[in-house]
């Protein structure tokens, strides 16, 4: 637990670099904002047409008692519903990161500075945003769908379904929102996974963390920003690297692959 609230308070840090960069920061709000109007649009048209839906899907369902059937559709439209939000917050991730690729490169080049005094010469670019962005959505559809399955059982799929869509979604997040830093260190994607599994407790801290404000309203295009200054600042500590004021990492994993540690070295 006590790794899972480091995860989590990377978040909080990442809010920090309003401070040190305002402008960067501000910036970064656009690409959130157009993404989450037309997105949000989406999700309000889905809902509203939802209830039609379901009673398109349970015919069968006609013939039954009014509780049971009412029961039955609620629990298919509540977990349809929810498998939207999360494919939608997944998607607004992906596009924000590939349209907002030049305002996210400043944030992340800020955050870089300011933390380490340095900033890799690796490139990210655009296509490779919009490639990373392309396999976000895919894994995060089958996440709603597996989210969406258990959300189906009786009684307690509703809880169920919610957590288990939290999880797996923050996961997608991390993985996600840590790749540019990372990269820019030369980590290949199976290396990035690696250390992702390695800080496992960290990397869901940060990414739930990150998951639960994007179902704030609004709150995707406000803490878009920080996400993307806390993940690079995930990305330091996961791999052991020292801050220009000198304080030792505080999220150094000791059980970190010897990879990791040998990357973080040659980065300083």
């Amino acid at each position: 637990m006590r790794e899972f609230l480091a995860g989590a308070a990377l978040l909080a840090r990442g809010l920090g670099q309003w401070r040190r960069t305002p402008g960067a920061m501000a910036l970064g709000l656009i690409p959130g904002t157009i993404v989450g109007l037309l997105l949000g649009a989406a999700l309000v048209t889905w809902g509203l047409v939802l209830p039609d839906l379901v009673d398109d899907w349970t015919p069968f369902a006609d013939a039954w008692a009014p509780v049971w059937a009412g029961a039955l559709r609620a629990a298919i439209g509540l977990a349809s519903f929810g498998a939207a939000v999360l494919v939608v917050i997944v998607s607004f991730t992906a596009v924000t990161l590939a349209v907002g690729e030049p305002f996210y490169d400043r944030i992340w080049r800020a955050t870089e500075r300011s933390a380490t005094g340095a900033v890799p010469a690796a490139e990210y670019g655009f296509w490779r945003a919009v490639a990373d962005s392309v396999r976000l959505i895919l894994r995060g559809i089958v996440a709603a769908a597996l989210a969406w399955l258990i959300g189906l059982i009786p009684f307690v799929g509703g809880v169920l379904g919610f957590v288990t869509g939290v999880l797996l979604t923050g996961w997608l997040l991390a993985d996600e929102l840590t790749s540019r830093a990372l990269s820019a260190r030369g980590l290949d994607r199976r290396a990035r996974r690696e250390l992702l599994r390695t800080n496992r407790a960290r990397a869901l801290g940060f990414g739930v963390a990150t998951q639960l404000c994007f179902l704030v309203p609004l709150g995707a295009v406000a803490v878009m920003p920080a996400a993307v200054a806390g993940s690079t600042l995930w990305a330091h500590a996961a791999l052991g690297i020292r801050p220009v004021d000198g304080r030792a990492p505080d999220a150094l994993d000791p059980h970190a692959t010897p990879a990791a540690h040998s990357r973080a070295d040659s980065a300083r």
